[in-house]
């Protein structure tokens, strides 16, 4: 364990070419999105700039910008913390992704083809395989690909750029319930996955209503003994 309580293999590596900042930047938004840097976790900079192997200046430049995107809070005579999202911010931007996510699935309905079915069942296969073998990242990661694949299939670029910006946030709050939704999730993706190579474009949007739903539930109750 390191000692801003990074688990060992967590910190990405820093790809090049680009702005050393913006490389900083991506690399501590992985952590954060991913939950290896948890939330109110206090963000020493030395020790990230040490952990990501550069200087301090890239590291606070990072940190500023994730403070002005509601990521990380700076407090003064403190440092930087891991923002922890209220009840109320995740409600609003998981009520927010269903209203994106049933349309694109209505759209997927009317307009998927075979291979985008092919590649839905194979993740869906994937996200079953995962959960199996309780590979909780693994099964995050493939749940971000499904629902990415149904934006895609969907054909609408401006809903794409909207779903885009709630989609690391989405991760960030799927994360923690990821387990508890289990098979379930996958269960129900299949049944969306039967509405769209049938064409049924209402059904498609209101499975995905009710998927969406499960997980913002499972989230607000995911602290309930």
């Amino acid at each position: 364990m390191l000692s801003s309580g990074l688990p060992q293999g967590a910190v990405p590596k820093l790809e090049r070419p680009g702005p050393l900042r913006d490389r900083v930047y991506e690399a501590l938004l992985e952590l954060i999105t991913t939950r290896a840097l948890q939330p109110g976790q206090h963000l020493v900079e030395s020790e990230l700039a040490g952990h990501l192997g550069v200087s301090r200046q890239p590291v606070r430049e990072a940190l500023q910008r994730l403070n002005t995107e509601g990521w990380v809070d700076l407090r003064p005579a403190q440092g930087a913390f891991v923002h922890e999202p209220t009840e109320e911010e995740a409600d609003q931007l998981l009520t927010v992704r269903t209203l994106l996510e049933a349309e694109a699935a209505r759209l997927a309905a009317a307009h998927a083809d075979s291979s985008g079915i092919e590649v839905l069942n194979e993740l869906c296969a994937q996200g079953m395989k995962a959960v199996a073998s309780d590979e909780v990242d693994a099964a995050v990661a493939l749940n971000a690909r499904f629902h990415a694949k149904i934006m895609d299939l969907a054909g609408n670029a401006v809903l794409a750029e909207l779903a885009a910006q709630v989609d690391r946030r989405v991760r960030w709050y799927y994360t923690p319930v990821a387990r508890q939704r289990g098979r379930q999730s996958w269960a129900e993706h299949r049944n969306l996955i039967a509405a769209i190579v049938a064409g049924d474009e209402q059904e498609a949007a209101r499975l995905m209503r009710e998927h969406t739903e499960h997980t913002r539930k499972s989230y607000h109750e995911r602290a309930k003994p």
